[in-house]
């Protein structure tokens, strides 16, 4: 290397980063040494680029100073060399060449060089050069830790996702047992069920409350929302429904001598004045259908939900219910039940939007019209047969079992004549 030139360089000192300098002359590597220690440096001198490798596979540094023409290894050999060993990668490499060519400067940045210094070398510049290595030093260590913490963030959030998805995977399974079996035989009446959420859990819920005399309540919920919170709901209710079904419920009851189970209608408008009251941030719609095992009779309250169908012997389909508002929605709201008669063989199929609002690949929804088809099309099956049907025309149509949103449905068969207890 060429004398440095003399020069004040204020500021503050190296702070103590490690420095290797490489040159064939001692004299100018004494030259560089004296400026370097004087800002601070810890300085380490290499005869050779062969000697600095040597040097740095046992040795860290944070800078290396390194002349262009030494014998053996040039200084972008020994750069190249440098950059390849572990962790040197992190290090800034300076040139220092009489070189100042496009072609001279484009082989050195391949090489790996982060800048050059033109000879004769000026302490001023140098100084200048070291400090914007630092800075790019500081940047490098800065997003390394950075890095670190990512990774360690990253290593957190895995080990949480974990024990969520086994907790998640945990609340389906406990989501699932609130469907008390998929099939209920009770003799003059077949009951299937059908959940599926669309993701670990969901707002959806169907089931039955035995209601004590050869009644039976059977319910289709849809909760506002999804995940977590919607499926808490949907759980909350299912205990609330087969409490305020039970006889002489005094929560809903409006005579507390009352001794008959509360009809489909009374549990509709306690459950909305149960959400006013609590402030529950949420509204459901349902529908649910009160039936008497005996004749086949059943009042069904439609409150926000699609519209049951009714699947009569001759293959027909029809919409049953009144209709009327989702539950929680407005404090004092009334709802109307619809009475009918189900026949021997006539089937009645209370579902979430969620079955018409089935998506095809293409984003078609599946529509009251095609369901309606679909049940027609398999009116020929029953019980466990039919709900299977069911379930694999819509799989078919969405493409896949995954769902977009939680789907959900429940199917009473009337058969007429004898009836189980419960």
């Amino acid at each position: 290397m060429a004398e440095v030139e003399k020069a004040e360089c204020g500021g503050p000192r190296g702070a103590g980063r490690r420095i290797l300098v490489v040159d064939d002359s001692a004299a100018q590597r004494r030259l560089i040494r004296l400026s370097l220690e004087k800002w601070g440096y810890q300085v380490t001198e290499a005869a050779s680029g062969g000697e600095g490798l040597d040097i740095c596979r046992s040795e860290g540094f944070d800078l290396v100073i390194s002349d262009w023409v030494m014998p053996g290894l040039t200084g972008p050999e020994f750069c190249r060399a440098w950059r390849g060993l572990p962790g040197a990668h992190f290090g800034y490499f300076i040139l220092v060449t009489s070189k100042s060519g496009k072609e001279e400067v484009a082989a050195g940045l391949e090489a790996g060089a982060d800048d050059f210094l033109t000879k004769p070398v000026n302490a001023e510049e140098l100084r200048a050069r070291l400090r914007a290595g630092e800075r790019q030093l500081d940047l490098r260590a800065e997003l390394q830790m950075k890095n670190s913490q990512l990774e360690d963030a990253l290593s957190e959030v895995g080990r949480l996702w974990t024990t969520l998805e086994r907790d998640l995977t945990e609340a389906r399974r406990l989501q699932q047992l609130l469907v008390r079996g998929r099939h209920l035989d009770l003799g003059g009446a077949l009951v299937s069920f059908s959940l599926r959420p669309s993701g670990h859990v969901g707002g959806d819920l169907v089931g039955y409350i035995p209601r004590g005399r050869g009644h039976i309540a059977v319910f289709s919920i849809d909760v506002s929302g999804h995940g977590v919170a919607a499926a808490m709901l949907a759980a909350r209710l299912s205990g609330i429904v087969a409490s305020a079904f039970a006889e002489g419920d005094v929560l809903y009851a409006r005579d507390l001598e009352q001794t008959e189970p509360l009809s489909p209608q009374q549990m509709t408008e306690g459950l909305n004045h149960l959400l006013q009251v609590t402030g529950l941030d949420h509204y459901f719609t349902w529908a649910c259908a009160g039936i008497d095992l005996r004749s086949g009779s059943v009042a069904l309250v439609q409150a926000g939900h699609p519209h049951p169908l009714l699947l009569r012997t001759d293959g027909s389909v029809e919409r049953a219910g009144a209709g009327g508002l989702p539950v929680g929605l407005i404090a004092n709201a009334s709802w109307e039940a619809e009475d009918f008669d189900l026949q021997p063989g006539e089937r009645l199929m209370l579902m979430t939007d969620d079955l018409t609002e089935c998506r095809s690949p293409s984003g078609e929804e599946l529509g009251d019209e095609r369901l309606m088809e679909i049940v027609r099309k398999h009116a020929g099956l029953n019980g466990e047969a039919f709900l299977q049907a069911v379930e694999q025309a819509l799989v078919s149509y969405n493409g896949g079992p995954d769902f977009a949103d939680d789907v959900s449905f429940a199917v009473i068969e009337w058969r007429g004549g004898s009836h189980h207890a419960l």
